[in-house]
């Protein structure tokens, strides 16, 4: 049975690692997303955050219920990067792309740490005010509920899914990454056109296209579907109350 996670105030005021150091949520995560970066996702460990904290590893679960819990941590916190300094100007495209953009450079700057956690729902504070403000700004836009919810689904699944696609291309060895945009050039630039018609005439443009994400162009096409929506039910609106 886990043990009972105590609250951050009687932590901070009696729990110092062996160095002195104050231990809080805050500096585990920290060093957490310090060992993802240096060690890749296999690298996390109760031990080994010990060692790195100088501190006893039991000594973790008494701020989080275990190893899982501060995955679901570290992804919160990597939400709240994305939300700093972010807030809605009313000009509904603009935010929502920010939103997404924001959100899919938060992950990508930490692509181990992604690794792990863009599958996740962690039902923490940075995670709920990021899906709070993605319909929130769908509804301001127009749509109602019905139509808002699929939006957003779409639109946080499509976010999380390049950013978690984007990193685990980062997070390989810097070799490996090489070798792969490299094929680009290498294989595709020299397949006859008598064979590979269309690739051949795209080729040029795949090898400068192709080693770049591409969500910011997905994220585009998403929100050309919702301007297409919110015009069409305008347009609607608009021949109901002619007719009337």
């Amino acid at each position: 049975m886990p043990k009972p996670v105590v609250s951050e105030e009687k932590r901070r005021r009696r729990r110092l690692t062996r160095s002195g150091k104050v231990l809080s949520e805050q500096l585990i995560i920290d060093t957490a997303m310090r060992l993802l970066r240096e060690h890749g996702s296999t690298g996390l460990s109760a031990r080994r955050l010990g060692l790195a904290l100088d501190c006893d590893p039991s000594t973790l679960y008494r701020y989080f219920r275990g190893m899982d819990d501060l995955t679901l941590a570290i992804g919160d916190t990597l939400i709240g990067q994305a939300l700093h300094g972010w807030s809605p100007t009313g000009a509904w495209r603009a935010d929502l792309r920010g939103l997404g953009v924001r959100i899919h450079a938060a992950y990508v700057a930490h692509p181990q740490a992604a690794v792990l956690t863009t599958s996740r729902v962690t039902g923490r504070a940075n995670e709920l005010a990021a899906d709070e403000a993605v319909l929130g700004v769908l509804r301001g836009a127009g749509l109602p509920v019905a139509d808002a919810v699929p939006v957003y689904h779409a639109f946080i699944d499509q976010t999380l899914a390049f950013a978690a696609l984007d990193a685990a291309s980062l997070a390989l060895p810097n070799a490996a990454l090489r070798a792969e945009d490299e094929v680009w050039r290498s294989t595709y630039a020299h397949l006859p056109a008598s064979s590979h018609p269309h690739i051949a005439a795209a080729a040029p443009l795949l090898a400068t296209e192709m080693v770049n994400s591409a969500y910011p162009s997905a994220l585009d096409l998403l929100l050309d579907a919702v301007a297409a929506r919110l015009k069409a039910a305008a347009q609607q609106g608009s021949d109901g109350r002619t007719r009337g």
